[in-house]
């Protein structure tokens, strides 16, 4: 499994407990999370902030967050499409969550508001939750006549202005994510609003498409739909070209004033938490912008955050992927991560490992190239390069840009130690 699938996994156990303390979730989550799939498994790091960016806006709800799963007594549920559940990790007894309501909203009211907020057609299968939990939300099969499409909504509160609001309402990057397209903006009331028209599978192996509706207003309401163009949005052959509702009818469903009782039955989400800051570290961007080839060389995208970053490049010959991920205290790992494979030791103790394999995001022909290094002090900075400016799609050059004695320089920078680049 990708790093990024394993970090996305410790997210979402980390984040079932946090019903209303995000800022833990997406903090320790992150931090808890890198450490806990280092001891796991030894494996380079390949995209720790595009994994947060893709739980934070494009799929958040599927950590429980925010969908599906079991309702409780309060619940109802009849064949239910495919959708994100959390009940492995959550109490049972969810009067108990600090996040609930006291259930002025039931299942039921959710299930007629939102047939009452669809344009005509039917709504069958369907599932709720009211406000006895801290995230209701309503889903369903609805059909227009036009092919069978599942449909969700879900509610929750978030604090105002905080990292969830904003992360929940960004775009992702396009070159990577692959999106057809993403639009955030700000409304007249102040309410920040992410339109989104994507895919279920990343690496397009079936045609489901996933378009997405996401409002945080400024007295921290966030409300989520979502629409495939299939009855479940995993393993449900396709039924028409698009999902139903345009995006002005998704605009005007997660802005209807109907889901305000709801979400005041809500108690407002606790002020996000400050953690201990990690240990400092490089900005990994300046650092892998100022050592990349030049010459020739266009950076058609860039991005990232703090200790990770990457890079698209192209010399004319195809796309290629670079990206770079350095992380403080990794010492107590050594044995984990260097233990086996091509590691040498260089005269000042630290330890070079590298790798070549085959991509795992999908893209045919997609190679991997990997250069990981570990400091006498715990400092880790891995090094990736493809042969494809997006892991979930096909190879565009025989091997990636960037070589391996490229990415073994960068690797062993000083710039590291130094902070500059």
């Amino acid at each position: 499994m990708p790093f990024e699938d394993e970090l996305g996994d410790a997210l979402r156990r980390t984040g079932d407990g946090f019903a209303t303390d995000q800022r833990a979730l997406v903090d320790a989550g992150e931090q808890h999370g890198r450490r806990l799939v280092a001891r796991r498994r030894a494996a380079a790091i390949t995209g720790t902030v595009l994994a947060m960016a893709v739980v934070g806006t494009v799929g958040a709800y599927s950590g429980g967050l925010f969908g599906g799963g079991d309702g409780g007594a309060d619940q109802m549920n009849v064949a239910a499409p495919s959708l994100p559940s959390a009940s492995a990790s959550r109490p049972a007894d969810r009067q108990k969550d600090p996040g609930a309501g006291t259930g002025a909203v039931t299942a039921q009211q959710m299930i007629a508001d939102f047939k009452a907020l669809l344009p005509g057609g039917t709504l069958t299968d369907t599932q709720a939750r009211g406000t006895t939990d801290a995230a209701p939300m309503v889903s369903g099969v609805y059909d227009d006549g036009k092919g069978k499409a599942a449909v969700s909504l879900s509610l929750s509160r978030v604090s105002p202005g905080g990292i969830m609001a904003r992360q929940m309402t960004e775009c992702g990057d396009k070159e990577l994510i692959g999106y057809d397209s993403c639009t955030s903006e700000k409304l007249a009331d102040g309410s920040q609003l992410l339109l989104y028209r994507g895919y279920e599978y990343p690496d397009r192996r079936v045609d489901t498409k996933v378009w997405r509706a996401t409002l945080v207003t400024p007295q921290g309401y966030l409300v989520d739909a979502s629409e495939w163009n299939a009855p479940a949005e995993k393993d449900a052959a396709v039924t028409r070209p698009t999902p139903p509702l345009t995006l002005a009818q998704m605009k005007a469903l997660v802005s209807s004033d109907k889901w305000h009782t709801a979400l005041n039955d809500l108690p407002a989400a606790q002020p996000e938490k400050s953690t201990p800051a990690p240990p400092a570290g490089p900005d990994a961007g300046a650092v892998l912008q100022s050592m990349l080839p030049k010459k020739g060389v266009t950076v058609v995208s860039k991005g990232g955050e703090g200790d990770y970053a990457y890079a698209v490049l192209d010399d004319g010959k195809g796309k290629s992927l670079v990206q770079v991920n350095a992380q403080p205290g990794m010492g107590d790992v050594a044995g984990e991560l260097f233990g086996s494979g091509d590691v040498t030791t260089l005269p000042d103790g630290t330890k070079v490992k590298t790798e070549k394999k085959a991509g795992e995001k999908g893209g045919a022909g997609v190679v991997w190239w990997t250069v990981d290094t570990l400091r006498p002090d715990g400092l880790r900075v891995v090094v990736s390069g493809f042969n494809t400016g997006n892991q979930n799609k096909p190879a565009t050059r025989a091997t990636p840009l960037v070589t391996m004695e490229q990415m073994k320089e960068i690797a062993l920078s000083p710039k590291w130690v130094q902070g500059k680049p």
